[in-house]
């Protein structure tokens, strides 16, 4: 990757249209858009800026700053400069839209403060409605330009762990092979930010832990913790545990390249592992096997992690799938897109149904007190087929 890559003009209008129609199902006059995630889809640019959707007329971004940056980014064709957030009202006025009533906002996502800010002081005429099952639900379906830069993150994060080998030896620290390991990455392409929506569960990169550190759980909301290199920041993945011979080395990173999410987890091991190991990593394969068997058009999401927790008890393994104790996760996959957390996700009680479209990570995994195995790769859901995005040896890679 050696240049920047814009979102076309026509991908942008097809999304604002959707959005347009959205807007006036719900009986909104129109949205604002804050977030910097939203803003890049519906506009081409992560700018300081608000994005205005009317529910009929051309859309206007306000920028703050960086007004030039905007301009060459974006394609939405009224942009205008605003240094004060306070007159984004006026901004929207000038543009010729006076009766504006019902505003969508994204209230999943916006501090409270923040939004008492522009409740009262910005917005004080008009009444603000959560907007963000609307943008979740746009942003679900990729369009083929969408899966294609999918495609080419997933390729930059397998390139990373075929250096894998040339990386890892004896004795290094877990934090030293995830300095190396991410460095391959971000030669890729990779920015080095994974952006999330849940609140507290933003991280960078992604996961390597060895042995009994794939035991230790952490805030992250994932299978598999790590201890981290302290407490205060981000106390997940690499630490300062050095890697032995005969133990699982677990890494499982994220790679985002022109703002879309590639996630894949392999297993590597200096020597060799206990047999029990194999069988639980099989045991993975298998699992992942049968939930793509199962993905078409109009299944359920919640029908996959039910079949993934079935087949877990029947290999005598559920106390040690997806986390240990009480530290297990009730999911067996997510959706992937600008953001780790998209929809779908693959728990109990989520009763939506796939479409083509959807681009999703599975992650079927067994963790023990001294290591974690599994599998984790990014697929896609196209004219009724499930492929494959993370093409990478599955089997336990013996270094």
């Amino acid at each position: 990757m050696d240049h920047l890559i814009y979102t076309p003009e026509k991908e942008i209008k097809v999304r604002i249209e959707n959005l347009k129609l959205e807007i006036n199902r719900t009986g909104l006059d129109g949205v604002i858009i804050v977030h910097h995630t939203n803003l890049f889809y519906f506009s081409g640019t992560s700018q300081n800026a608000h994005l205005f959707v009317p529910a009929e007329g051309e859309p206007l971004l306000i920028v703050r700053k960086s007004f030039k940056r905007a301009v060459k980014e974006s394609s939405i064709r009224n942009i205008v400069e605003e240094k004060s957030v306070k007159k984004i009202m006026d901004r929207i006025i000038d543009a010729g839209f006076k009766n504006i009533s019902k505003i969508g906002f994204e209230l999943d996502v916006i501090p409270v403060n923040t939004y008492r800010f522009y409740d009262t002081k910005i917005f004080k005429s008009s009444e603000l409605r959560d907007a963000s099952g609307i943008f979740k639900g746009l942003r679900l379906i990729k369009s083929t330009w969408e899966i294609d830069l999918l495609r080419t993150a997933c390729k930059a994060l397998t390139d990373g762990f075929a250096s894998v080998p040339g990386l890892l030896r004896q004795g290094m620290r877990e934090v030293e092979l995830a300095g190396l390991f991410e460095a391959e990455l971000r030669k890729r392409g990779y920015a080095g930010l994974s952006n999330m929506r849940a609140f507290n569960q933003d991280f960078r990169f992604g996961n390597i832990v060895s042995g009994k550190s794939g035991s230790i759980p952490s805030y992250f909301d994932g299978p598999v913790g790590g201890e981290g290199v302290t407490p205060a920041n981000n106390p997940h993945g690499a630490g300062y545990k050095r890697i032995k011979e005969d133990e699982p080395v677990y890494i499982d990173y994220t790679c985002v390249v022109n703002g879309y999410t590639a996630d894949a987890e392999r297993i590597f091991v200096l020597g060799d592992l206990p047999d029990r190991f194999y069988l639980a990593h099989e045991n993975s394969l298998k699992i992942q096997d049968e939930l793509i068997s199962m993905i078409e058009p109009g299944i359920e999401w919640q029908a996959l992690y039910l079949k993934a927790v079935e087949m877990a008890d029947q290999f005598s393994m559920l106390d040690n799938f997806m986390g240990l104790g009480n530290d297990r996760v009730r999911f067996v996959g997510h959706g992937v897109g600008l953001e780790l957390d998209e929809f779908p996700v693959f728990a109990k009680g989520l009763t939506m149904k796939f479409d083509n479209g959807m681009t999703f990570a599975l992650e079927p995994k067994f963790v023990f007190p001294d290591g974690a195995v599994g599998i984790e790769n990014t697929f896609v859901l196209r004219d009724g087929q499930v492929e494959k995005l993370t093409i990478f040896d599955e089997q336990i890679i013996k270094i």
